[in-house]
């Protein structure tokens, strides 16, 4: 019996998509799927070659997939921009292409050297476009030999179009299961991280990097503060990160879906801090033309952070005293009583209790403010911390500027020995600064501007007093910072760190230290030399001994210089 061939062809037909489909629904790897659907369409029809390209999400270039009969050049060539060629053009027009000679077709690029392959051939190419969720993604062309010159290709289209149809939807699922595993992982990476906080609930803040033992007590006290609405008083050196931790404070409390508002008050003068903090009515001065909320009223319900407390006037004192008893205020022109709940912390780097004593700073302020004191520990108090925080920094340095660079282990142990008056904030515009003029991408430690003498901050920090009195002792040098006011008088305003702090004896009691300064000798010479960056002579400056003094000192009590 003879079979008719349209039915023979009709019947090939049918296998050759029924087993694609089959193939294409064995796994989720389109990459595998779609090579192997390549392969048996080449092998059923005796094609020559077939490609798969899809257009890249993020720029919208057509790449290659996978290809049957291209070697692994030629398949890196699979590059089109939509309209670009045979490819390009169906991908932008949605409509199938058939070229029956591509030695006369003008949109033929050639790109992968088909037309090379069989000089003199007549080789046809077919090109379809790839549909998923009603959208072109991509295009599916073969090429093959055609002796007899044949310029309708019916049957071939529409074979092409049922196997893109296919991986259309292949496409579709896969981008689905990918999706819904990309959530199921974020959901459970967001649930892990909630678990460790829940576990350790002292041992990470978001945005913190700190290991330390001064640092593991801040994230415990901030914990266990952050639920209630006590006012927080946040104490340190400029520089610690107090605005970070009062961020923390925030999200970890129920106010954390409010408003977090802050307010430098060291920025303001009086008038505009009373109308920055309280608002002010229409007419209340020139220029205010209409009602104004202030930075209370906008925080009600969340949280409002008062930066540098401890330079306010006398006067505003008395006036934040009313609304932090009553919490209730009258706009600037204003008559009507407004009431808010708000939540405060604030923040300084001033010594409150001298300028209390001093009267400088209302005692019933302070101990309204100071219910809940968090001491931030300077950076020098926490040197196993910096290694993490200057990759951090630098990490973040390379994905904003396209960098890969990192640091030497020389370049570590400068970062661990420096004093670093500036704290934290003086860390990563350190970093910063060295990675961006760094010429190589490894930073090693002669690319710090204080191994040639270029670091401004400590040129700052050894000014010498050439009127100070030179002691003739070093057990008679307790080192004190004695701050000076506009007068010349003593005053309550801590003298920067970054400063040399004046040296002064202490007659009554010769080996103690104030403000926090070491105690013993040898505890005093190590400050010194680090606040020096360990050369000597500098350190016996701020000593105000002679450099010979200090090396017997040094050798006296076995103190190793370091050396960079």
């Amino acid at each position: 019996m003879v079979m008719n061939p349209q039915v023979t062809a009709a019947r090939r037909e049918l296998n050759v998509v029924y087993e694609i489909s089959k193939t294409l629904a064995t796994s989720l790897d389109v990459h595998k799927t779609f090579r192997e659907a390549l392969n048996y369409l080449l092998q059923a029809l005796d094609w020559r070659r077939a490609f798969v390209v899809l257009a890249d999400q993020g720029s919208g270039e057509l790449r290659g997939l996978c290809a049957v009969g291209l070697t692994a050049d030629e398949s890196q060539r699979l590059k089109f921009l939509p309209g670009e060629g045979i490819v390009g053009r169906v991908y932008a027009t949605g409509v199938p292409y058939s070229v029956p000679d591509l030695r006369a077709e003008p949109l033929f690029l050639n790109r992968t050297g088909g037309a090379d392959q069989s000089p003199g051939a007549c080789v046809s190419m077919l090109a379809v476009p790839i549909r998923a969720d009603r959208r072109t993604v991509g295009v599916l062309a073969i090429d093959y030999l055609n002796p007899d010159t044949r310029s309708h290709f019916g049957d071939e289209l529409q074979l092409l179009k049922m196997v893109s149809t296919l991986m259309g939807q292949a496409l579709l699922l896969h981008r689905s299961v990918s999706a819904a595993h990309d959530n199921i992982q974020d959901e459970v990476r967001r649930m892990s991280k909630a678990l460790h906080h829940s576990a350790k609930p002292g041992h990470k803040i978001e945005h913190v990097v700190g290991t330390s033992e001064p640092m593991l007590e801040v994230f415990d006290q901030v914990h266990q503060v952050a639920p209630a609405r006590t006012t927080v008083l946040l104490r340190g050196e400029s520089g610690t990160g107090k605005e970070v931790i009062a961020r923390a404070i925030h999200s970890l409390s129920p106010r954390k879906r409010e408003a977090f508002v802050c307010v430098n008050c060291a920025a303001l003068t009086e008038s505009l801090l009373e109308s920055e903090l309280f608002g002010h009515e229409k007419g209340s001065f020139t220029g205010a033309q209409g009602q104004r909320k202030g930075r209370f009223e906008m925080a009600h319900g969340g949280t409002l952070f008062l930066d540098e407390i401890g330079d306010i006037s006398a006067s505003f004192q008395a006036k934040l005293l009313r609304v932090l008893q009553e919490r209730e205020f009258e706009r600037v022109g204003g008559g009507t009583p407004v009431k808010v709940d708000v939540r405060l912390i604030l923040a300084t780097n001033r010594d409150l209790e001298r300028m209390v004593k001093a009267g400088e700073f209302r005692a019933d302020l302070y101990y309204r403010i100071n219910v809940v004191s968090i001491q931030l520990p300077p950076l020098r108090e926490r040197r196993e911390d910096i290694p993490a925080m200057a990759k951090h920094f630098l990490e973040r340095f390379n994905r904003e500027n396209a960098r890969s660079t990192e640091f030497s282990p020389g370049a570590m142990r400068v970062l661990t020995s420096c004093y670093w008056p500036g704290n934290v904030r003086e860390l990563e515009n350190c970093v910063e600064r060295t990675a961006t003029m760094a010429h190589s991408n490894v930073i090693t430690d002669l690319a710090f501007p204080c191994q040639g003498n270029r670091c401004l901050t400590q040129v700052l920090h050894h000014i010498d007093r050439e009127d100070a009195v030179r002691p003739s002792r070093l057990t008679e040098i307790p080192i004190q910072e004695r701050p000076m006011g506009p007068a010349g008088a003593d005053a309550a305003v801590p003298v920067p760190s970054a400063v040399a702090p004046e040296p002064v004896v202490a007659a009554a009691a010769p080996t103690a230290v104030l403000d926090g300064k070491p105690e013993g000798e040898a505890e005093r010479l190590v400050w010194a030399m680090e606040r020096s960056g360990w050369v000597q002579a500098k350190a016996a400056r701020l000593l105000k001994i002679s450099p010979r003094q200090m090396g017997y000192a040094l050798q006296k009590h076995g103190i190793e210089v370091r050396k960079f």
